[in-house]
């Protein structure tokens, strides 16, 4: 097993992770902000609890993170942007609730100065030119003007339905939380209350475990054994992170975006790993979804590779798809394959595809149309007349594509 480079391994809070300079950058390959009511509610009880027992603390799980440039200030963030993004919009509505403090002219210069030092501490610091906010944590290239125009530099949206759909998940996370500070009357009513609120239960007692690595691989190599309190990424985003990361330059990463969103596109987000699947089963053998990522991570190590794996995932995808649908426009050109493809959707064989796949490839369309009615015929013997399992099929059909792959089964065979 490889060697993991940690350089860092320790328990933090929030306090100490956002302060003393330091700034956090989500990728622009990492997933948008995501997190939705019931993750907000859970969070919101977990410190509800710390509210109201000061000797509780409340562990958030691990922080993956990556060293930019070898600095102890600048952080890329592997796993952990969506708690740090709505601990953040906590703060955020705290800092909201002392403007309001001071706009009822309730204390008002020692509010003014608590909220100036909380945004200056848990936010942004401003640039002496432009007077402008710049925010410690930075999220993708989809969230990170939202983010900072509209939050961290607080400005509601002319118009919340226009927004994208993580974006308006920003916004509404920022007005569920400012709904709950409200709800805490003992709280919002006085400023010394608040800032006591955000410094002392928010900032330091939810606690993380914070994993610092020295690469990207040793960094999704950490990741994949953690079970963090976030929406845990699929193998899906595990590749697609893995991929854009081995790009050398913006050029190469632009085409590999618009890659990955054709395919997307075409097979679906929630089909994608069967997908993938299917085709890495071209090569090899019982292949399990839990290993999609670490088989591909082993083949695929630079660039050049990774273009290789996304056109080959282009170049199936639209028959994956069709393989499925009698109706989809695929079949367009050769009607005399829908009766079977009809009729594999009806007893629910999938186990054929990584056969399918590649017959379609090598066989000429007659090959391929005949080895479609022997799947039918096969299928509807094993489903219906003698009633056993087809997925025991599976391990056949697996040979069968890998030697349809390896030419050693052809059409004259």
């Amino acid at each position: 097993m490889a060697r993991i480079n940690l350089l860092e391994t320790r328990t933090t809070r929030f306090g100490d992770l956002i302060s003393n300079g330091k700034i956090y950058q989500v990728p622009p390959f990492q997933r948008d902000y995501a997190w939705q009511e019931e993750n907000w509610e859970d969070l919101w009880q977990d410190i509800l609890m710390l509210h109201t027992n000061p000797d509780a603390s409340h562990y958030m799980g691990a922080l993956v993170l990556q060293n930019a440039n070898r600095s102890d200030k600048e952080f890329t963030i592997i796993d952990g942007q969506q708690r740090l993004a709505t601990l953040s919009i906590i703060a955020i509505a705290v800092i909201d609730k002392l403007q309001k403090l001071v706009d009822r002219d309730e204390d008002k210069q020692a509010n003014q100065d608590r909220q100036d030092i909380l945004r200056r501490t848990y936010l942004s610091d401003r640039d002496p030119r432009s007077l402008r906010y710049s925010n410690k944590i930075r999220l993708n290239e989809n969230n990170n003007d939202f983010y900072r125009s509209n939050l961290v530099n607080p400005r509601k949206p002319l118009n919340p339905r226009s927004l994208s759909k993580s974006n308006r998940l920003l916004w509404q996370a920022f007005e569920y939380f400012s709904g709950c500070l409200e709800a805490l009357e003992d709280v919002t009513n006085s400023g010394e209350k608040l800032a006591e609120f955000l410094t002392d239960t928010v900032a330091q007692r939810l606690l993380f475990i914070q994993i610092t690595v020295e690469d990207e691989l040793n960094a999704y190599t950490v990741f994949e054994t953690l079970n963090a309190r976030g929406i845990e990424l699929s193998s899906t985003d595990l590749l697609k992170n893995y991929l854009f990361s081995l790009c050398q330059g913006p050029d190469d990463l632009q085409e590999v975006q618009g890659q990955w969103r054709r395919i997307i596109n075409t097979v679906q987000m929630e089909k994608f790993p069967e997908f993938l699947r299917y085709y890495l089963s071209l090569r090899q053998t019982r292949i399990r979804r839990e290993r999609l990522f670490k088989i591909v991570r082993e083949s695929v190590r630079d660039a050049g590779q990774a273009f290789t794996l996304l056109d080959e995932l282009e170049k199936y995808s639209s028959l994956f798809i069709a393989l499925g649908n009698a109706n989809d426009e695929f079949w367009r050109d050769t009607p005399e394959n829908q009766p079977y493809i009809r009729e594999l959707e009806l007893f629910g064989v999938k186990q054929a595809y990584p056969a399918l796949l590649t017959a379609y490839e090598k066989f000429s369309p007659q090959d391929f149309t005949r080895l479609l009615k022997l799947i039918s015929v096969l299928s509807f013997r094993y489903t219906v007349v003698s009633s056993l399992n087809p997925n025991e099929l599976e391990t056949l059909y697996n040979k069968v594509a890998i030697a349809i792959n390896k030419d050693e089964i052809t059409r004259r065979n």
